[in-house]
């Protein structure tokens, strides 16, 4: 039977009612798609690999916690991003170092600077790529899965200010990345 044939509900009540099969459906339907989650956050493939298998295990683990979950796909991924972090930080990843500067980059800010259209998009990843784990972080949760600036100050435990100045900061030196890129080409 195809994953897309039954219902998160229906694949969440299987789990419950102790079939592996549902556990198997819900990690095929969505395991790529956190994975993809998770390697915005983290760089290093084995890492991220083994944070989408802790994930799962979690939320696996205990499947009376499955009950009442609306979509079992945010509820995942917030999980695995909330891991990423964990992870970040034992890494010494402190984002407070980031600076806690109130928001100067909106000052010299360039809204002409957005049109990335005429970049080539795996030039965009490798700008991404190219920046430090706290920009990184913050772009990614905030672009890619649609956090709130203010959900990713709690996440991080640094100000919203400070997020807002470093997603800017991070976005400068995406476009400064693919201007030097297409000075040079």
């Amino acid at each position: 039977m195809p994953v897309e044939a039954l219902s998160d509900q229906e694949l969440i009540s299987m789990c419950i009612q102790g079939k592996d099969q549902g556990y198997t459906l819900l990690y095929q339907k969505y395991a790529r798609n956190i994975y993809n989650s998770i390697s915005r956050l983290i760089a290093h493939t084995a890492e991220a690999e083994d944070i989408l298998q802790e994930t799962f295990f979690s939320a696996f683990s205990n499947p009376e916690r499955l009950k009442g979950i609306l979509s079992f796909e945010a509820w995942v991924r917030r999980m695995a991003i909330n891991r990423s972090i964990s992870h970040l930080r034992k890494k010494k990843i402190l984002f407070s170092e980031m600076g806690d500067m109130e928001p100067e980059a909106t000052a010299d800010y360039d809204v002409r600077a957005d049109e990335l259209f005429d970049c080539r998009v795996e030039d965009v990843r490798k700008s991404i790529e190219g920046l430090s784990t706290g920009y990184k972080t913050i772009l990614n949760l905030y672009l890619f899965e649609k956090v709130t600036q203010e959900e990713i100050a709690m996440m991080l435990g640094i100000s919203p200010a400070t997020v807002r100045t470093q997603y800017h900061r991070a976005k400068k030196r995406i476009l400064l990345s693919l201007k030097d890129k297409a000075y040079y080409e």
